[in-house]
């Protein structure tokens, strides 16, 4: 009768619920803070709102500058290993797109990505991107279409874009007009925030 009340008691325990709550971001430099100081990126603004709000909720930021959608499907195994997050967050394939690269494998590594983090017990959020025409609008727009298809198809939560009224505003950029500055920031989070947060509760 001891032993099962201690049992409860653990499983019950702040420590233990900690242990299985953790939200992963697999991202490239709009969640790495590139070219921010440190600690006042998108992702550190989510820490905080978690600090106060769910405070047994920890964020792993795995986002890597220039990440591929490639680059992010080889360390996914490892880090859903490691971490065992209860959400994963996608925040890949512009990096693909500006440079040119099949769609047909962007597609595939975020299904793979998407699916592994389902099949470790992980519910996933998927960050949707445009971006410029730079190699025609129909390349452009099958980029686009990527999310949307793969949300719908894998049963994930989407974010249809993730810079959302950032993107126009050329006042929210930094001086290469292609990350986001420390001002945007906020917005950035208020975009994934209300897709985020029904995912984080039981």
């Amino acid at each position: 009768m001891v032993f099962a009340v201690l049992c409860m008691a653990l499983l019950n325990s702040p420590t233990v619920y900690a242990q299985s709550s953790k939200v992963l971001i697999m991202g490239d430099s709009l969640s790495a803070e590139y070219g921010l100081p440190r600690g006042t990126g998108w992702v550190k603004l989510l820490e905080n709102r978690l600090k106060k709000k769910y405070p047994d909720i920890q964020v792993i930021n795995a986002s890597i500058s220039g990440e591929t959608t490639s680059g992010g499907q080889m360390r996914m195994a490892s880090l859903l290993k490691t971490y065992q997050p209860k959400v994963v967050v996608i925040e890949l394939g512009a990096n693909d797109a500006l440079r040119g690269l099949q769609l047909t494998a962007t597609e595939q590594n975020l299904r793979q990505m998407i699916q592994a983090s389902k099949q470790s017990g992980a519910k996933v959020l998927l960050l949707g991107m445009r971006i410029p025409p730079n190699y025609g609008q129909d390349y452009t727009n099958k980029f686009f279409a990527i999310y949307g298809k793969l949300a719908t198809s894998e049963q994930v939560e989407l974010l249809p874009f993730f810079l959302e009224r950032v993107a126009t505003r050329m006042d929210l950029f930094q001086a290469d007009r292609i990350h986001p500055n420390m001002t945007a920031q906020s917005l950035m989070l208020e975009n994934v925030w209300p897709k985020l947060e029904p995912l984080l509760k039981p």
